[in-house]
């Protein structure tokens, strides 16, 4: 019996946000922070090997790697993935630099159809939000 293979799509995309990396990959992990810079609710375990989920549900996942302030790495899956498909692989690189930090969002394994949808949904729902949440000039104490 010969073994099929099927082929999945890649994505790579980056933006600058005006935010340290640390803060940055702290909101990522965070249920509070990610639920406000995307508008969707979200739930985090900020753990290696933690569940998470976004977008009210949408967005499910796992934590596989994880290295503070420069690299999250996550199985990651929403409810249009075709029952039998696996898990896609979502790696974030932090590169903190003079202007901010430079978000390097590398996602593979994208069931065959749907990678310019999700290019589009990174776009949309994750970097214009975030430009916006990260780019208020708040003062806040604490934290």
């Amino acid at each position: 019996m010969a073994e099929e293979k099927i082929m999945s799509a890649s994505i790579k995309l980056s933006v600058v946000l005006p935010v340290s990396a640390k803060k940055l990959y702290k909101a990522w992990l965070s249920t509070k922070e990610h639920s406000a810079f995307t508008g969707g609710e979200a739930a985090v375990s900020p753990r290696l090997g933690g569940r998470y989920s976004a977008w009210d549900g949408y967005i499910q996942g796992k934590t596989l790697e994880l290295e503070p302030y420069k690299r999250i790495v996550q199985a990651w899956r929403t409810s249009d993935f075709p029952e039998n498909s696996i898990d896609s692989k979502l790696e974030l690189i932090l590169q903190e630099g003079k202007f901010g930090t430079k978000l390097i969002l590398v996602h593979t394994d994208i069931p065959v159809g749907q990678g310019k949808e999700y290019r589009k949904g990174w776009n949309d729902f994750y970097f214009k939000p975030m430009k916006e949440y990260f780019g208020r000039k708040t003062i806040k104490t604490g934290n």
